[in-house]
């Protein structure tokens, strides 16, 4: 039977914690546990590896700096076996490339150490509200265009659009925001894992070629430029 992913009062996650420094462990283990959730701790790479694709987990929250296998390649490892259990990189590591670097790695979002152990839980929450993989929620459809979150395919009119993973994270952000105006800004903190506004292109540049690819051969364009603002994946007037 599918865990239950609703993260309301009373709903116990169970979470993988990595994490090789001892105070850092004991200090994150308790904060979590006075929420009321399951932590399992392990220490390095090799074991978590283990761990993660023997057990049932919400959340796995892994330190970069591990031994006997770091947490990008233990990510990276358990992204190639197909596990798909939303991961938070705990790190001192906070340059822009470091950031990058994770979630290119599969990470699902970034915490700097030191962090403040409320941000911690609230984004642990907002991982574990994921649609579980397998559900219907990870088939999202607009008009003609139909993305697969779970085989990762993208489909319009039919036919097979082949988007590159920041372009597909980006396509099915706005397919789960239908009609909601989503700022620069937001894409930047939830695509990327920036939390200020950086001098960068990056968005519009991705975006650019990810409408270059869904609409080549159509006449309808179906993300919208909201000047100034940000974009808008609008279901289409009949």
């Amino acid at each position: 039977m599918p865990r239950d992913r609703s993260v309301g009062h009373g709903r116990e996650l169970r979470l993988l914690l990595v994490e090789d420094d001892a105070r850092t462990a004991k200090q994150v283990t308790l904060s979590l546990s006075q929420v009321g959730w399951h932590v399992v701790h392990a220490i390095e790479g090799q074991e978590a590896y283990a761990l993660a694709m023997g057990g049932c987990y919400d959340v796995l929250i892994v330190d970069r700096m591990l031994p006997r296998l770091d947490g990008l390649t233990l990510v990276r490892t358990l992204r190639a076996a197909g596990l798909q259990t939303p991961v938070l990189f705990l790190t001192t590591m906070c340059g822009i490339d470091d950031r990058i670097e994770g979630l290119e790695a599969g990470g699902d979002d970034y915490l700097i150490k030191p962090f403040a152990h409320g941000e911690m839980v609230a984004r642990v929450k907002a991982l574990a509200r994921r649609p579980p993989i397998g559900s219907d929620a990870g088939q999202l459809r607009v008009a003609d265009l139909e993305l697969d979150a779970v085989a990762r395919r993208v489909r319009r009119a039919g036919r097979h659009i082949d988007l590159q993973p920041r372009e597909f994270e980006l396509l099915e952000f706005l397919l789960r925001h239908v009609g909601d105006v989503v700022t620069r800004r937001h894409l930047l903190e939830t695509i990327w894992g920036f939390h200020f506004v950086p001098q960068t292109n990056i968005v519009e540049s991705h975006m650019s070629r990810l409408r270059a690819k869904m609409d080549r051969g159509f006449d309808r364009q179906l993300i919208e430029t909201v000047r100034g603002i940000g974009y808008v994946l609008r279901e289409p007037v009949a």
